[in-house]
């Protein structure tokens, strides 16, 4: 069961599986102040456009941090990845800005029984407009 992709790397049960997905869509307005009244706005476009998803991982289920290696490198690269959800909704490109790891329940080699996770992705242009742009 696939829940989501982000570029090549596929969250499900074998690598993450997140119990909980955000989304949070900011809209720009300018605002202008005005004596005895309320501020004048002026919608300006769209804002930012964030992902965050989190969860848990078992070590008797997969090696979590194996999938948190592949997301940290691919992180590391600062290359937009296309986000498309299980349905097959696509929800753009996105880069990811962070990735938080909560080892708990450590085994006696060290190991965590259980990796808690955070990613945050931020959305970016799409990397094949901004090309095609440069060239028009």
């Amino acid at each position: 069961m696939r829940l989501l992709a982000i570029g090549m790397f596929v969250f499900e049960l074998s690598t993450l599986a997140f119990d909980q997905l955000q989304r949070k869509t900011d809209w720009k307005h300018a605002r202008s102040d005005r004596v005895g009244t309320m501020a004048a706005t002026q919608y300006v476009g769209p804002g930012d456009e964030t992902v965050t998803l989190s969860g848990s991982v078992y070590a008797e289920i997969a090696d979590g941090r194996v999938s948190l290696a592949d997301l940290e490198a691919m992180a590391a690269q600062g290359d937009a990845w296309p986000v498309v959800d299980g349905t097959g909704r696509v929800y753009g490109h996105f880069v990811i800005t962070a990735l938080d790891e909560r080892h708990a329940s450590l085994m006696a080699d060290g190991r965590a029984r259980r990796i808690d996770f955070g990613i945050d992705l931020l959305r970016v242009e799409d990397p094949a407009t901004v090309q095609d742009a440069a060239f028009a």
